[in-house]
């Protein structure tokens, strides 16, 4: 059987020649007759080209698709048995789809997707293409299960995993955000969190206050976490409420120093 190396665009027949693709197939299958085989890919590539033409709205180059559509052509040619009877197109068809669906899902997609869920997935998209070809507009998710006799959840997952075949840069300028020249998708994922400086400064008090006696981190909390007064703070520990006064002031001097001095909290 003759190899599949993708032909060159230049063929060694006579230029609308009309025979029969089934003697042409028994000329080549048989005798090895290259003529034959260059004939038969004229005559049917334009069957890979409109196929190819089928996923002309993904994103990958027209010309990548149809290289795999004319690699499809030519593994159909090479299985195709003449003897059977069948008629070639019908052969065809299948197995140049089958090839494109491989090329999608084993270099097409930007995110890992599982197998299974990949050729459910470009089963759904060829399903919604035909569908609103036929219909004049796009299918709901009960038709395609319906169509293509899935269950409404696999659909649903499809049309989800569909949309992990291509990825968008975060430094892609953002749809619909003229009146914000230069907005990106990464300026609308998070900001900056203003409790930050919350969470480092607790770390920082609670590291200090190691330094400062048992008492005197009783009435700081008292004062500042229970926000009880002076005189309450001095009922509660049992001293004047001018002690309370001297020891906060000391106990404030002390944070102060030590959270200016590094390394002393340590």
């Amino acid at each position: 059987m003759p190899g599949t190396a993708i032909p060159s665009t230049t063929f060694r027949t006579v230029p609308g020649s009309t025979e029969d693709p089934r003697q042409l197939f028994i000329r080549w299958q048989r005798g090895g007759d290259e003529g034959a085989r260059e004939e038969l890919v004229r005559r049917f590539m334009p069957l890979a080209r409109s196929l190819a033409r089928r996923y002309g709205r993904s994103s990958e180059p027209f010309e990548d698709l149809l290289q795999v559509a004319s690699l499809g052509l030519l593994k159909a040619m090479d299985r195709y048995d003449v003897e059977r009877g069948h008629p070639f197109q019908s052969f065809a068809v299948p197995t140049i789809l089958g090839e494109m669906r491989r090329y999608f899902r084993d270099s097409g997609w930007a995110v890992h997707v599982p197998r299974g869920a990949q050729e459910r997935a470009l089963k759904v998209r060829d399903a919604q293409e035909r569908i609103a070809n036929e219909r004049g507009h796009a299918p709901t998710a009960n038709q395609l299960a319906e169509y293509l006799e899935f269950d409404t959840e696999e659909v649903i997952d499809a049309l989800q995993a569909i949309q992990a075949y291509e990825t968008v840069s975060l430094d892609a300028p953002r749809p619909g955000a003229d009146d914000d020249a230069g907005a990106s998708y990464g300026d609308s994922i998070g900001s900056d969190d203003e409790r930050y400086e919350l969470v480092e400064l607790d770390a920082t008090v609670s590291a200090v206050l190691g330094h400062i006696p048992a008492r005197e981190r009783l009435i700081l909390k008292m004062r500042f976490v229970e926000d009880l007064t002076q005189t309450e703070i001095a009922e509660r520990v049992g001293i004047s409420q001018m002690q309370v006064s001297r020891l906060l002031r000391r106990s404030l001097d002390q944070l102060r120093t030590l959270t200016h001095a590094p390394g002393e909290a340590h």
